[in-house]
């Protein structure tokens, strides 16, 4: 599995350069921004696995730049960790508000920062669990990457099986096309929103043998979600 992409944004050239070296010596790939325009533009080039956000940047403040990154259809889903010397509750409010998945404050521990970010990345990535899931009458095994309906195996071919993973674990929440690309085929693989819709027809027959292939429903105007209930 690839390393973790963590994109700093810190106008700061100091604590930019201490966190990048933190951050490599975890193994995390690096990428930096020192205002909300350029980690715009990092953001369309690479779609980080987290965005590390200094609150006090030149222009665009930190939380500005979080809301506009959550109200967007292509970055809503990554996370987010705030960095400030802001400590009052209220600020800490304010910062989780604006999107943020989490806040740290400075000055802080390098450990408990790389701890912070670990956790972030897990419940961002559910996904990527070798847990075993079960929602509506499925059982899905990742680490023999086997579905399992009443007793019998559902005949999944790799990419509707990915699919499937995504959806069971982030039941209930729509997901437009181009959303499904990034967060399962990945942002480097250049295939048409088409795509989706064929995969998704794919894995509905594959599940209506086994009475389940209602539990992936269209949100007409939207796109698809999964959903048990």
């Amino acid at each position: 599995m690839p390393a973790p992409t963590i994109l700093i944004v810190e106008d700061d050239v100091a604590i930019r350069e201490m966190l990048r070296f933190v951050l490599q010596q975890e193994n995390f790939d690096i990428v930096e921004a020192e205002d909300a325009e350029y980690a715009q533009a990092q953001i369309d080039l690479i779609h980080p696995s987290l965005i590390l956000l200094d609150w006090m940047l030149p222009g665009i403040s930190g939380v500005e730049f979080a809301r506009r990154l959550k109200r967007g259809a292509r970055t809503r889903n990554i996370p987010i960790v705030l960095i400030t010397a802001r400590g009052e509750e209220t600020d800490k409010v304010k910062g989780l508000e604006s999107g943020a998945d989490d806040y740290v404050t400075k000055p802080f521990s390098t450990r408990e920062l790389v701890a912070r970010i670990r956790a972030v990345l897990r419940r961002s990535s559910p996904h990527e669990s070798n847990e075993v899931v079960e929602s509506g009458g499925l059982t899905l095994n990742p680490i023999v990457r086997q579905v399992v309906a009443d007793g019998k195996v559902v005949d999944l071919g790799p990419t509707e099986f990915k699919l499937l993973h995504f959806f069971i674990t982030h039941e209930g929440r729509v997901y437009e096309r181009g959303q499904l690309l990034d967060l399962v085929w990945g942002v480097n693989t250049f295939v048409e929103e088409r795509t989706v819709d064929v995969s998704v027809r794919r894995l509905r027959h594959a599940l209506e043998p086994h009475g389940c292939d209602n539990l992936v429903q269209t949100v007409r105007g939207f796109g698809y979600r999964f959903s048990s209930t």
